[in-house]
């Protein structure tokens, strides 16, 4: 498959709707081993290679979500499932709506983003505000609208990527930000297991399943099937990648709505961070007690870390690293909602 840099003369209107920020990879510069970060432009995603290794690409177009797929771990371990984006063997067929990395909820305004049917809705990539390669990191920010089965936009969302550049560290790190603002009316995130923040691990790294060895922790010690519906402030999934322990250990922003989140991570392979599902996570009798209303005119940020690592969650210093990023973030980020400007908003629909 061709693929281009992204300058002007690989990718024309594309660049002039990007920025002069873009263009920054330059296109005379060869991939090499101290290049960084590097964001190429192919046909419907964008490839981003950290030092000239594939780490993921990011899926844009002709799809029912924007997603990340594949990740590639330390070593060049595949850490996430390749079904339904690929067919390979020893891989369950279960949850098709499960790509590898994403954002999506069941419950906005009534209207389901989370699976893959006729009646739910999508989330459509509207255009890039920001896509630039650098040594340290590189940045993909996406502005995109979710519109419900019937054709109505229920909310817009601005959506942030940054990779970061390990150097001699055998890890990957990602930085995911998405702010989501009601531009169209009031919007509420109903009280659903199905969310939000979410990847889908490799066959092997499971819990449980034929070829699945692996094990989850979250912050509080809480071990496997037991960390299913508990709040904590990082959790871990590890396990065998062709022979190696590897792990994905995602981090809740501490200023995030709900900190520290539920963690609707199960058995089979699902990890996600969901702010949203109180009633089901806390076996609660009122099915509102998760709910979050975005007013109109407003946003509501949310903050993550995914640090793909080898070993288990001691071996690998999840709990430091995460001090570490509490640390690194300070004060930033506001309040959440939050008010739009009028220009903000504007952009958003």
């Amino acid at each position: 498959m061709n693929h281009h840099r992204i300058t002007l003369a690989g990718v024309g209107v594309f660049a002039m709707a990007l920025g002069l920020d873009a263009l920054s990879a330059g296109a005379d510069s060869p991939a090499s081993s101290t290049r960084g970060v590097e964001i190429l432009l192919l046909t419907n995603k964008l490839r981003v290679e950290i030092n000239g290794q594939l780490f993921t690409e990011y899926w844009f177009q002709d799809v029912p979500r924007p997603y990340c797929y594949p990740l590639t771990g330390p070593g060049g371990a595949a850490m996430t499932r390749n079904w339904p984006m690929k067919t390979t063997p020893n891989e369950e067929h279960d949850h098709p709506h499960h790509r590898s990395l994403w954002f999506a909820h069941e419950l906005v305004n009534g209207h389901d983003f989370w699976t893959e049917r006729a009646v739910c809705g999508k989330i459509d990539h509207v255009s890039f505000e920001e896509v630039k390669s650098g040594k340290d990191f590189g940045t993909i920010k996406s502005r995109n609208k979710w519109v419900a089965a019937d054709g109505t936009v229920t909310c817009t969302d601005v959506e942030t990527l940054r990779i970061y550049n390990p150097g001699d560290k055998n890890e990957r790190v990602l930085d995911f930000e998405i702010t989501v603002f009601a531009s169209n009316g009031e919007v509420t995130f109903g009280d659903g297991k199905d969310g939000a923040f979410a990847v889908r691990l490799a066959e092997t790294m499971k819990l449980k399943g034929p070829i699945g060895s692996g094990h989850i922790v979250n912050a509080n010690g809480v071990r496997d099937g037991e960390a299913w519906g508990k709040r904590a402030d990082w959790c871990d999934y590890y396990g065998p990648v062709d022979g190696k322990t590897v792990g994905i250990a995602i981090f809740d922003h501490p200023q995030n709505p709900r900190h520290p989140t539920w963690w609707h991570v199960r058995d089979y392979g699902l990890f996600a961070a969901n702010p949203f599902g109180q009633h089901d996570f806390e076996k609660l009798q009122n099915k509102t007690a998760g709910n979050m209303i975005v007013p109109s005119g407003k946003s509501v940020t949310f903050r993550y870390r995914v640090y793909l690592h080898e070993g288990n969650e001691k071996q690998a210093e999840v709990a430091r690293r995460y001090a570490e990023y509490v640390r690194e973030q300070g004060a930033a980020g506001d309040e959440n909602p939050k008010s739009e400007t009028a220009g903000d908003a504007q952009k958003g629909i």
